[in-house]
């Protein structure tokens, strides 16, 4: 598949991007050369290899789901100006 100038205007347009005529040239020479290569690999058979969700085999290590800090209320609302039940109280800012 080669792209024309027309295509690669076609898809400036389509982004929102101004291209000059020389950064047209220059785009339409790029984009055909990744097209090229995605039709190098094509007659790949990839039939028999299963797909990958990451290119190394890695497993995540998980951590255990254990509690590993608890929440101190009083020492946390200790510096608050004003406090209730728990809450931080603030002064009402909508009528």
């Amino acid at each position: 598949m080669e792209l024309s100038e027309q295509d690669v205007l076609s898809i400036a347009h389509l982004a929102r991007l101004e291209l000059s005529e020389a950064e047209t040239h220059l785009y339409q020479q790029q984009l055909n050369q990744i097209f090229n290569w995605i039709n190098q690999l094509k007659p790949v058979d990839t039939q028999s290899i299963e797909p990958l969700a990451h290119p190394l085999e890695l497993t995540q290590p998980l951590r255990p789901d254990t509690i590993t800090e608890s929440i101190n209320r009083e020492h946390n609302q200790s510096t608050a100006p004003a406090t209730e039940g728990g809450l931080y109280l603030v002064p009402q800012v909508i009528e």
